[in-house]
């Protein structure tokens, strides 16, 4: 009985000791970790889409406090968070351009031939692999990539075949930009309303015989804009979109294949131009 009681208040004493050894070492040897690091955290959106550049939203808000990113590089929080960021380390809010994913390319399944049937991986990296079902190898792959790798539901396939972006859910995360093997996502800023709806390298002839929407590099969008518009390798080239006037639009709408121009047209400029191609048919 008595070498029964002898190891239980041995025991008893060992973990005291050891326990209050944890305690000293934990207080001795813990890193004190920079407060702002849990306010910034709490004030982003906890999306972790890799948005920012960085694992996740505490590491984004780590790299934050330490100075290492800047307080608008979360594009998901937008404006708000970063003027709350701002806020927390006690700087002044610099400038949130918002931006949305815009599509390069109106290869419907209409408007771009077909090439031959696919039967295989229903994805557009598997397709792309082969070359794709379409007789343009620059275009849309119609295969949706872009869509399931959105973490905010803001893409979804139209019924032509293409992805249409949600402008009130796209938060500019990217990752459709980076889902696309084809680069036909990019980021733009709201403001630009003039874009280039075409990635085909393709000669004028090649392009047009391949996609009736294509570039076919004819030039009467850079000779109406020379100041913002350039013609590069077969493709016309938005250099910058602010020097683009009002009154230039009219004449860079009148590319004969609308491989370029306003992605906003009221209803009314859109009958009207469908018209004008039924009657050109």
């Amino acid at each position: 009985m008595t070498e029964i009681l002898i190891s239980i208040i041995t025991m008893t004493a060992l973990g005291f000791l050891f326990s209050v050894g944890l305690v000293f070492a934990y207080k001795k040897l813990k890193v004190e970790e920079d407060p702002k690091i849990e306010q910034v955290s709490e004030a982003l959106p906890q999306a972790n889409c890799g948005a920012c550049g960085y694992a996740g939203c505490r590491a984004f808000a780590e790299a934050v406090a330490k100075g290492e990113a800047e307080v608008n590089g979360c594009p998901v929080g937008g404006e708000d968070v970063t003027s709350e960021i701002a806020n927390i380390l006690g700087i002044e809010a610099p400038e949130v351009v918002k931006q949305l994913a815009r599509l390069h390319c109106r290869g419907t399944h209409e408007a771009a031939k077909d090439k031959g049937p696919y039967i295989g991986i229903s994805t557009c990296h598997a397709a792309h692999l082969i070359g794709g079902t379409k007789q343009c190898s620059f275009g849309c792959l119609h295969s949706g990539d872009c869509v399931r790798v959105c973490p905010f539901d803001a893409l979804h396939m139209g019924e032509e075949g293409l992805p249409v972006v949600d402008e009130d859910k796209c938060t500019a995360c990217g990752k459709c930009v980076d889902a696309c093997p084809r680069n036909l996502f990019e980021l733009h800023p709201v403001s630009q309303e003039i874009i280039v709806f075409c990635r085909s390298l393709d000669r004028g002839a090649a392009s047009r015989k391949a996609c009736k929407n294509a570039c076919i590099a004819c030039g009467i969008c850079a000779r109406a804009c020379p100041e913002a518009i350039v013609m590069e390798n077969n493709i016309a080239v938005i250099t910058d979109y602010k020097k683009i006037s009002p009154d230039k639009i009219p004449e860079i709408e009148k590319c004969p294949t609308d491989a370029i121009g306003r992605l906003h047209k009221d209803t009314n400029e859109e009958e009207k131009e469908e018209e004008k191609k039924e009657d050109e048919g």
